[in-house]
């Protein structure tokens, strides 16, 4: 089809930007790719978003939603289709100080966020990156800094904006529109396009921050270690790291966040990641504002600088023989990238079956990328072995698109309750973030 010749619908004339346009090279791809899409379209509302639905679908062009660019799998643009950019929208604002409600329109960013809620001693737990999307973030799960005393973002959010794939304009939250609302908390890309979310926010000041790098043997006995001191922590205390590789042994550098600005808190919390198994080669401890974390010295433009595949796996437990495994990724000549996040405590405070995100036992989440993009095979191979141990997956950290990934993220009665949602909302798949 030529795409050039398409009318475009006179609502939205004015906010399309196609190819040659001086805007397009910082709009058209994703931290993860370089895409062509034909048109962009600046939304600034639901009438916008649902005139750009009607387009596509019309012209039978495919549609991405670009809340921030940064989702690892690339979805958010294409090539030859449109792109639904809202980074227009991206408004925070604190609807009631009391119950620490706030309101935070999808095509904001982290950083923002946390800028504007800082002075306010308020906080979301929203990733560990402030340049991403609150859209894509906000519907996939929200796996962040404080999980382990805040929980997961969604759990947090008590309304939706939504534009279902027909163009329909609906406030979902427990009592309207009640199954829009439970999808889009942990899997919200296929029932609609999510322009606000209401968020109840968490009191917090200052941060306890620590760093700790450990020497990690090849059979990953101090990963299972570090599983199992987590497990019991403080829930004030949540971790990520990553490992890096210098063969034949490797290092685990360890970010620890204490959700206290109280000293003698911050130094109970951090205890276990310093006495019994756990003994590190450096360690370093500060009182930070929680925006050090979460910064605006982080927001850059998405230009597919960073092409990679990523997969993940979630564990109950971290097994001797999955820490194993997952050493094994890390020390392979292909130099695969593993990452750890903390999980557990508020995390599993929510029972399953409560909104989307199924995986309300597990206690770690890993992450295993291969620079370059095209290599999603070679990944799915090496990282194989760690799915084997596992049993989940969260689709905020997945760049593949197949049926597998699916029934890793929504196992069960979850993946049964999402896919029906999604059929019953999308039945042409317009929107749909995998396919299955």
């Amino acid at each position: 089809m030529m795409t050039a010749t398409l009318a475009v619908p006179s609502l939205i004339v004015d906010r399309v930007i196609r190819p040659g346009d001086r805007r397009y090279p910082q709009l058209r791809s994703t931290y993860t790719s370089v895409a062509t899409p034909a048109f962009i379209v600046l939304a600034r509302d639901s009438a916008d978003v649902a005139a750009a639905l009607e387009f596509a679908n019309t012209n039978r062009l495919a549609v991405s939603v670009r809340s921030g660019g940064h989702g690892l799998s690339g979805r958010s643009s294409n090539n030859g289709g449109v792109v639904i950019d809202l980074s227009e929208m991206h408004r925070v604002d604190v609807v009631d100080p009391d119950t620490r409600l706030v309101r935070v329109e999808a095509g904001a960013r982290w950083a923002d966020v946390a800028a504007t809620l800082g002075p306010k001693n308020l906080a979301i737990s929203s990733g560990d990156h402030g340049n991403v999307g609150v859209g894509g973030l906000a519907t996939g799960g929200g796996i962040g800094w404080l999980a382990r005393t805040y929980g997961l973002t969604i759990d947090h959010v008590r309304a939706v904006d939504v534009v279902l794939p027909d163009g329909t304009a609906v406030h979902a939250d427990a009592n309207q529109h009640a199954e829009v609302f439970w999808a889009v908390r942990g899997a919200g890309g296929g029932v609609g396009i999510i322009l606000a979310f209401e968020i109840e926010a968490m009191t917090l000041g200052d941060v306890g921050v620590a760093r700790f790098v450990y020497d990690v043997d090849p059979d990953g006995r101090l990963l299972h270690d570090w599983s199992t001191a987590l497990a019991d922590a403080p829930r004030a205390l949540t971790t990520a790291g990553f490992l890096t590789s210098h063969q034949p042994t490797a290092s685990l550098v360890l970010t620890a966040v204490v959700a206290s600005s109280d000293p003698e808190t911050v130094q109970t919390a951090l205890a276990p990641l310093h006495t019994g198994k756990l003994r590190p080669v450096h360690a370093e401890a500060h009182i930070a504002p929680y925006t050090n974390l979460i910064s605006t010295a982080d927001l850059h433009g998405n230009s597919g600088q960073m092409p990679a595949v990523t997969s993940s796996a979630m564990f109950t437990d971290l097994t001797p023989d999955g820490a194993r495994a997952l050493m094994d990724v890390v020390l392979d000549r292909r130099r695969g990238i593993v990452q750890l996040r903390s999980l557990g405590g508020a995390v599993n405070d929510i029972a399953e079956g409560a909104n989307a995100y199924a995986h309300r036992s597990h206690q770690v989440l890993a992450t295993g990328t291969l620079f370059q993009r095209g290599r999603q095979s070679e990944l799915a191979e090496l990282w194989r072995p760690v799915v084997d141990h596992a049993s989940g997956a969260y689709v905020n950290f997945e760049s593949g698109i197949d049926p597998a990934v699916f029934h890793r993220a929504y196992p069960g009665a979850t993946g049964d309750r999402v896919l029906k949602a999604w059929r019953d909302y999308d039945p042409d798949a317009v929107l749909r973030p995998i396919r299955v």
